[in-house]
């Protein structure tokens, strides 16, 4: 054996040792490490369970504990539920107790009272009756001793508080001669609340200057509002209103003799006047001057149809402390007022809030936008007849939050202005937009997202439709909607009025007169309007049947058929139809208008009078049918009526006898005339007793 086979055997031997024992260790190794993991993969199972049971439990307590609050709650809620029903048992209890025995109170003082009255009337017959018996001068002994038993009827025993609430009632006039039956009568007349309001303007042309103003000399201490409207007064009679330190109100509105220099003493006397009116006097720049330097608290002023005033007494508004917290302003039929007066109104009256503006055709964009530059706080706008207003004014007043805006007989707002509306004026509530030929379908689809809206007058929008009031009624403004004028849309149908009662929950005032299009299937859907208590259908074609279904709604309280010539005695006599319903089931009726309905005769004012108690209104103009007679008897059950045997006008389209009239030739432009020539008979209660 040579070494080199010695050496390789060697190193093969050594080789195969070396990896017999390695491979001895790297399983022993291998498996070690087997073991270990699976230890490690146990402890780990172990940890997580434990942690998910640890998490589980408490989840569960959380759950525990939150059912173990609901029920204490729940417990402690329905304590409370308990407490509060037994204590509404309770003071139910004690207010029918408290009203039994109140009513039973009143019942005895009336009862006083009245056997009072009794023994006084006694009283006046026995003296009447003595004094027709005056050639016989003695009287019997029971006359004697009836009329010694007698008691005076003494109101002065009644409460303050009723006394007061009587004599409010009174006129000025009445008052002052109440003052003069006896001592405890004066004293009544004499409580200082009931001369915190005089009211001057409804004894103008009784009473003198002279008792004017001692009145006021009297009590100049408790006078709040004084109202001399179109009181013709000398000036030292104005000058009398200065000693009232309190005023608080002032009426002036319509005095011919009231001049700058009764204003002068007024506003010297009278810093604390919170209104102010001054329309339609001879008022000038000298007046405009005294109102920043005297009344820094005035809050109301209307300065309407005063044309003897520039702008430069406007620019008077802002000296001294200036009429920052006027809130309420009327600068109505003042066209003498330019640009540059508004601008001065801007800078001076900045918190306004209420701005009324009537017939001044003189009012351009270019006025408002100077107005609004300032007064970013008006909330409340009116402008009718101001032809000239267009669109840009709704672009002018995107700046203001706007509540309640009114416009009437314009030609120049078309659907553009309601977009305006929409994006800027979210809580608008009120809208009076009547004959405004502009406004279209389109306008009502962008009112429709106006959740505040309450109240909406589209009068004479002859151009809206179903189409337009559909969309309108779709969004959230349908749902507080309590008021709406349709009057003279004569494109609406029984499709609108349908939507009305699905969409309209809260809708008490509906008028739809002279909708043309409305049938009796209409009328049904008007009664599923709940909350309806009055209801326009003048002027419409409505008839026995169509009454017979409206019947059925028993809330409401104000009904006008005016020129609805189908409707005969049926619809009111108590037999088996139309207006027999109407007298039976709506016993809250209190308004009746039934003018120009010439086949009704007297027998409807006798159903009236057994179904309708409550009735106080009755409007029967043009009915030809109905007697005089009948009318003169009817006007001691209500308290106004208006009643008359004319021929009904040409543009009712009928004659008397409710037969259509065949020329009907210029009846539009003579109805305004002949309106002013009918005259009314009017039969009230107090005509029938005078």
């Amino acid at each position: 054996m040579t070494p080199e086979l010695m050496i390789k055997a060697c190193s093969f031997y050594t080789g195969h040792l070396v990896k017999t024992h390695f491979c001895t260790w790297r399983d022993i190794a291998h498996t070690n490490e087997n073991v270990v993991l699976a230890e490690k993969m146990n402890r780990a199972v172990t940890c997580y369970n434990f942690r998910l049971q640890k998490s589980v439990f408490h989840h569960w307590h959380s759950y525990m504990e939150d059912q173990k609050e609901k029920i204490k709650n729940m417990l402690l809620r329905i304590q409370q539920i308990i407490y509060c029903h037994k204590l509404t048992i309770i003071l139910t209890k004690w207010r029918n107790t408290a009203r039994h025995k109140s009513k039973k109170k009143e019942d005895e003082l009336i009862l006083k009272h009245e056997l009072q009255l009794k023994k006084w009337k006694n009283r006046l017959i026995l003296k009447r009756a003595a004094a027709e018996e005056s050639n016989f001068p003695e009287r019997s002994s029971s006359e004697v001793s009836l009329v010694d038993e007698t008691l005076k009827c003494d109101i002065s025993l009644l409460p303050e508080r009723a006394i007061l609430q009587i004599f409010f009632y009174l006129s000025l006039k009445d008052v002052i001669i109440c003052g003069q039956v006896n001592h405890a009568w004066m004293l009544m007349t004499q409580l200082n609340s009931l001369w915190n309001a005089i009211d001057f303007s409804s004894v103008k042309n009784v009473i003198p200057d002279k008792y004017i103003v001692s009145t006021l000399q009297r009590w100049r201490l408790n006078v709040l509002r004084l109202n001399f409207r179109g009181c013709l007064l000398r000036p030292k009679t104005f000058r009398s209103v200065s000693h009232c330190r309190n005023l608080q109100e002032l009426n002036v509105s319509d005095c011919p003799t009231f001049t700058d220099e009764s204003m002068r003493h007024i506003s010297e006397g009278c810093p604390g006047v919170l209104c102010l009116n001054l329309s339609n006097t001879t008022i000038t720049n000298r007046t405009m001057r005294l109102l920043p330097r005297h009344f820094h608290n005035l809050q109301n002023l209307s300065l309407a149809y005063c044309r003897r005033f520039t702008d430069k007494g406007l620019q008077y508004l802002n000296l001294g402390n200036g009429c920052h917290k006027l809130i309420y302003l009327d600068l109505s039929g003042c066209t003498q007022i330019s640009v540059q007066g508004f601008r001065y109104i801007s800078n001076s009256c900045t918190g306004i809030m209420h701005l009324t503006i009537n017939d001044m055709p003189t009012l351009t964009d270019n006025c408002v936008k100077a107005l609004v530059e300032k007064c970013s706080r008006i909330t409340s706008l009116v402008f009718t007849g101001a032809p000239h207003i267009s669109d840009c004014t709704f672009r002018a007043l995107s700046a203001c939050k706007l509540r309640k805006i009114r416009f009437e007989g314009n030609k120049r707002v078309t659907d553009a202005s309601f977009k305006f509306i929409d994006k800027n004026y979210p809580n608008l509530s009120h809208i009076y937009m009547a004959d405004c030929k502009g406004i279209t379908d389109s306008s009502l689809r962008s009112l429709s997202p106006l959740k505040q809206l309450t109240v909406l007058n589209l009068a004479n929008c002859v151009r809206i439709g179903d189409m337009g009031l559909k969309q309108f009624l779709d969004g959230p403004a349908s749902i507080k909607i309590r008021e709406l004028n349709l009057s003279n849309c004569v494109r609406l149908s029984d499709a609108s009025v349908m939507k009305l009662s699905e969409r309209c929950p809260n809708l008490n005032y509906l008028s739809l007169r002279n909708c043309e299009h409305l049938t009796a299937q209409g009328i049904g859907y008007i009664v599923n309007i709940f909350s309806l208590v009055s209801i326009d259908l003048s002027g419409t074609d409505i008839s026995n049947e169509g009454l017979n279904v409206l019947s059925r709604h028993k809330k409401l309280k104000e009904l006008s058929v005016s020129e609805c010539y189908r409707i005969t005695d049926d619809g009111i006599q108590i037999t088996d139809s139309a207006m027999e319903m109407l007298s039976a089931k709506c016993h809250y009726l209190h308004i009746l208008d039934i003018s120009g309905c010439v086949l009704l005769t007297d027998q409807i004012l006798e159903d009236l009078q057994i179904g309708c108690k409550q009735l106080r209104i009755l409007k029967m103009q043009y009915c030809t049918n109905i007697s005089k007679k009948a009318a003169q008897r009817m006007s001691s059950k209500v308290q106004q009526q208006e009643y008359n045997t004319n021929d009904p006008p040409r543009w009712f389209g009928y004659d008397r006898e409710g037969n259509p009239v065949t020329e009907l030739d210029n009846i539009t432009s003579s109805k305004g005339a002949l309106e002013l020539t009918v005259k009314k008979s009017t039969y009230s209660s107090e005509d029938q007793a005078a």
